[in-house]
């Protein structure tokens, strides 16, 4: 059996951080800088972002998604108020109640909707029958979405757009959790203003971490005036980083001659490969057409014991869907760790 060691297909947070990024942080650690985010680098990255979404806008660089998920939406969203996401969002399966704890106790409604994605149709439905302005109930306020969604699908420009016309017609924000952003816009090739503000986005958490950077995403807010108020909430939340020339220095080199986009592209890649590998085999077949750097395949019994008897590292199996196994990529993942998998899986070696 060749040494299957370095193998990780269990989440893009495993691989390593990117040599332009290392070298950033080496570089920005020489001599004193202002803090609390007053540093040129911290200013850059927000002059950069503007260039990239081609608008005016604000950007506050924090450590984790959780905190740029949360603190973002506990702008938009009151103590006796309700998001609007699917239930497989992130916010709702692996935040720890975050989202409710930073607004105070708003309630996340959960929906249902097709590969990962909710449908306007299906939110305008919901929010019309939610008791708007009736002091029983809890109140309307944003809807939180996915990009790419947790089952490596995409939104496109128009769907993205009708959930901002639901948004808009009932006064609702519209938040994106954009962990994976890159790989999706590497994916549509479409431009990020197209998939966010002229689309109705209100507020993005603009990923880095899953895609080669050490720690850090950005809160960006394309509503001006939403973003005083996170100044404020991002400090009570203990994000204001004294040092914030290190966060930036990250994003810094992440964007800088479109390494962002090039990353995306590998862990794309990769996981087009390592679909297509699957499809070939007897009984196997993916839940949802790839898109991004997640794939769901239905494998039968015999491919999964052969997974067990190696140290690839993948999530098995749930008891609910014992033949369906969850396989992400990152930038790391080489062409020949991808056919690796695929010759254990079909039992080559």
């Amino acid at each position: 059996m060749p040494d299957t060691s370095r193998l990780n297909f269990a989440s893009d947070n495993a691989a390593p951080v990117l040599p332009e990024i290392m070298e950033a942080l080496a570089r920005a650690n020489s001599g004193p800088a202002r803090a609390y985010g007053n540093d040129p680098l911290t200013m850059k990255v927000e002059a950069k972002l503007k260039e990239i979404f081609e608008c005016d806008l604000k950007a506050f660089p924090v450590a984790t998604g959780t905190s740029a998920n949360v603190l973002g939406l506990s702008v938009l969203t009151p103590p006796f108020g309700v998001v609007y996401c699917h239930r497989l969002a992130h916010i709702e399966e692996d935040e720890c109640g975050a989202p409710e704890f930073y607004t105070g106790g708003a309630k996340l409604a959960l929906m249902e909707g097709e590969m990962g994605k909710l449908s306007a149709g299906a939110l305008r439905t919901k929010i019309r029958h939610a008791g708007q302005g009736v002091p029983h109930h809890a109140q309307p306020a944003a809807i939180s979405i996915t990009q790419a969604s947790e089952c490596g699908t995409l939104y496109r420009a128009d769907e993205i757009s009708a959930i901002g016309e639901v948004a808009k017609e009932f006064g609702l924000s519209l938040h994106m959790d954009g962990a994976r952003f890159a790989n999706a816009v590497a994916s549509l090739n479409a431009a990020p203003a197209e998939i966010t503000w002229k689309a109705g986005v209100d507020v993005l958490s603009f990923g880095a971490t899953k895609n080669g950077a050490m720690a850090v995403e950005a809160v960006v807010f394309f509503d001006l005036e939403k973003a005083r108020e996170f100044e404020f909430r991002r400090k009570r939340g203990a994000h204001l980083f004294s040092k914030m020339r290190y966060l930036s220095a990250q994003l810094d080199a992440y964007l800088a001659n479109d390494l962002w986009l090039t990353t995306a592209r590998k862990a794309n890649a990769a996981a087009a490969r390592l679909a297509e590998g699957i499809n070939k085999i007897e009984g196997a077949s993916l839940l949802y057409r790839p898109e991004a750097n997640i794939l769901f395949a239905r494998l039968s019994q015999e491919v999964i014991a052969r997974l067990a008897k190696t140290d690839i590292v993948y999530y098995p199996p749930s008891e609910a869907q014992p033949d369906v196994m969850r396989l992400v990529t990152s930038w790391d993942t080489r062409e020949a760790d991808v056919d690796l998998m695929l010759d254990v899986m079909t039992g080559k070696v």
